[in-house]
């Protein structure tokens, strides 16, 4: 695992099973706040970004702003589908235990509020692996993705140069974010075509392929 210094994780379709219901989440709400949305454009429009990136849409595409308070109400409704329905991504667990027994320390970088990257983590287990120094969220940077300001951030409080980390992303604003941060990105396939993946320096399918991958 020499290649790299640290791994650095997306949360949401990376590490826990999460764009499958948080995109359902959103687009439920947002039709019922009168911007008709299916599962499949929340997908493509929203997968992977911060919020912040839903409401300059909604206002660019229909001239209305959304509520004062979308955030809470849409962050509300997201953390009760996590607590019922939120599992890990297959193979995750164990591929952590592997980092971890190669000595190679990781982190995650996650458009998601801090709150949501730790109930995502806590419902499924795997907030053991995460502890303090080892979570960045959006809001610790003015731009999310794809802006590469999260994952210099990471990079820099984990203490290593960027060209030093390899990414794991499944969104293309996420891969973009790696790219212009000057790190090397890996593309899961899982729920995102290998396609909208561009530039991505390898795809995989199944979170059991990674190790391999990184080595």
């Amino acid at each position: 695992m020499g290649r790299y210094d640290v791994v650095v994780f997306d949360n949401d379709g990376v590490l826990v099973d999460s764009e499958p219901i948080s995109n359902r989440v959103l687009a439920e709400y947002l039709t019922e706040l009168g911007h008709p949305t299916t599962f499949e454009e929340s997908v493509r429009d929203y997968m992977g970004a911060a919020v912040h990136r839903i409401h300059d849409l909604v206002l660019e595409r229909s001239g209305r702003r959304l509520p004062d308070d979308f955030d809470e109400t849409f962050h509300s409704r997201v953390f009760a589908a996590f607590r019922r329905e939120l599992s890990a991504v297959g193979g995750v667990h164990e591929v952590l235990a592997k980092l971890d027994a190669d000595g190679v320390p990781y982190c995650v970088a996650s458009s998601g509020s801090h709150e949501r990257i730790r109930v995502a983590l806590g419902r499924t287990g795997l907030a053991v692996h995460f502890g303090e120094g080892r979570i960045f969220s959006a809001q610790d940077v003015g731009r999310g993705k794809p802006a590469p300001d999260l994952f210099l951030l990471a990079a820099e409080k984990m203490g290593v140069r960027p060209d030093r980390c390899a990414v794991v992303e499944d969104s293309p604003l996420g891969v973009r974010a790696a790219l212009a941060a000057g790190m090397d990105v890996y593309g899961f396939t899982s729920m995102t075509p290998r396609e909208k993946l561009v530039g991505a320096t390898a795809h995989f399918s199944r979170m059991e392929e990674l190790p391999a991958l990184l080595s």
